[in-house]
């Protein structure tokens, strides 16, 4: 059995205040994910971020202000979350790490059998993940101190759906 951790969209552009789609809270789970991050680097797991990385005519800045567009700034991981080598970065272009993306070789290359998913936002991109992995077969977990959205709402609504559709443990 495979453990790995996934670290979903921890950008410039999501986490600074003055990131083009600042995410509130974001900057208050850094130390949560840094807990899971070297839980992971101590255990050998491998480490995952999955990252938008967006064409500057992207279709889905009709819905969203301009953000995280490949090799700008605010593509790239926050400082203190910094892979190192050896950990694996996937650029999306949409909500699901798994579209268009290398992240299911990824898996069955390290046997992945288990992940810690953690990141922004809850109800887009976290969920989307989770559901990825669950479609997979894989036993996911989700610390709730670790994932921050722009709606508390719909982030209550997917961390309860992620538990009761997709059989994520949230914690």
């Amino acid at each position: 059995m495979s453990h790995a951790l996934i670290i979903v969209d921890m950008l410039h552009d999501f986490v600074h205040h003055q990131g083009a789609l600042c995410v509130p809270g974001a900057q208050e789970i850094v130390p949560a994910i840094q807990r899971e991050l070297e839980r992971a680097r101590r255990a050998g797991d491998p480490v995952i971020f999955v990252c938008d990385a967006h064409d500057p005519d992207d279709r889905e800045f009709q819905r969203f202000p301009p953000h995280a567009v490949a090799g700008s700034a605010g593509a790239c991981v926050i400082g203190q979350l910094t892979p190192r080598e050896g950990e694996m970065v996937v650029a999306k272009q949409r909500y699901s790490p798994f579209f268009n993306t290398e992240l299911h070789d990824i898996l069955l290359k390290h046997g992945v059998t288990e992940a810690t998913v953690v990141g922004v936002c809850t109800h887009i991109c976290v969920m989307e993940t989770v559901a990825g992995l669950a479609n997979r077969d894989l036993k996911v977990r989700v610390p709730k101190d670790a994932v921050a959205d722009f709606d508390s709402e719909l982030a209550q609504a997917a961390l309860k759906r992620m538990e009761n559709l997709f059989g994520a443990q949230v914690s």
